[in-house]
């Protein structure tokens, strides 16, 4: 898909939970960790937020869980620009697959809302964030079911 950004990662015993899966928390920790990777790769650090004094902040976090993560699955973790308003929203889709049979384990958007970092509120969101965080005019990337 343009547009989508990948990680790879492992799992490991500190994700496991009391059922032998994935704890659900990790799987938020996931989003978080390929969306700051996509951030990066897009020249938008948190150095670089800090020097427009904008920042985005999570809104509204859906998550489906499809299928449980096990230690040592490694793990595609995905994101993209599902949209941008252009104004203080975007909204970032998530999906994270099994590498060794491409399933689909859990699939999630979050929408952001920029803020400015002087004083927290909402703010309209400057050119570089809607530049960067453009969302490209494709449908949502194919979802591998069980």
């Amino acid at each position: 898909m343009v547009g989508e950004h990948q990680i790879r990662i492992q799992v490991t015993a500190d994700h496991i939970d009391v059922l032998g899966h994935a704890n659900n928390c990790e799987y938020l920790r996931w989003f978080e960790q390929v969306a700051w990777s996509h951030c990066h790769a897009l020249g938008m650090s948190w150095e670089a937020w800090q020097s427009l004094g904008y920042a985005w902040v999570s809104r509204h976090t859906e998550i489906e869980y499809l299928l449980p993560a096990f230690e040592h699955d490694n793990l595609i973790l995905s994101t993209w620009i599902a949209e941008n308003d252009g104004r203080i929203s975007m909204t970032r889709g998530y999906r994270i697959n099994r590498e060794r049979d491409n399933k689909t384990l859990i699939t999630g958007k979050t929408r952001w809302i920029c803020i400015n970092l002087e004083n927290g509120k909402a703010a309209r969101m400057p050119k570089a964030f809607s530049d960067a965080f453009a969302s490209p005019n494709v449908s949502e990337p194919h979802i591998t079911q069980a």
